[in-house]
């Protein structure tokens, strides 16, 4: 027994599939729709492994299109990898001038500067990497972004 068969339609690529479609920036439900203290999802974590070299390529798009924000706020970067320098944000295209790199000082964790930082307000976004994290840690990321009414971004490495 024979079905009649429906003429077959050429498929595009994946690739042609894709470069089809206008570009689309990054988050842009994210940037077109700003956090509140209200919303549940204060907190946010990545987790890379691999080289540094191409961690940092995976999380540039990301951090671009939180440096281009819209929001009169920073996006502050803490305790950041050595290898992400002046040099590299410049080179990554993100907006240096919307950007705060921030390093504890003397007995100050890298948790507690991003708590005080969130806590604060005056950053849209924390960025952070805090290996480990543990559960303690993050509801505390959690409620300083929410006093601060900010997102918590934490980026593991490993």
């Amino acid at each position: 027994m024979q079905f009649p068969q429906a003429p077959q339609h050429a498929q595009m690529s994946l690739f042609e599939a894709f470069m089809a479609k206008p570009m689309q920036p990054l988050f842009k439900e994210a940037a077109e729709s700003p956090w509140t203290a209200t919303d549940p999802e204060v907190f946010s974590e990545v987790s890379l492994r691999g080289a540094a070299g191409n961690c940092l390529n995976l999380l540039a798009p990301m951090l671009r299109e939180l440096s281009e924000e819209r929001n009169a706020r920073w996006l502050t970067l803490i305790a950041p990898p050595s290898s992400l320098t002046q040099a590299w944000l410049r080179d990554a295209g993100l907006n240096r001038e919307r950007i705060l790199l921030l390093q504890p000082r003397g007995s100050q964790s890298a948790q507690q500067l991003a708590c005080e930082a969130l806590r604060l307000g005056r950053s849209h976004t924390v960025v952070s990497w805090l290996n480990p994290l543990n559960s303690a840690g993050r509801q505390q990321l959690i409620a300083a972004a929410r006093i601060g009414d900010a997102q918590s971004l934490n980026i593991r490495l490993g």
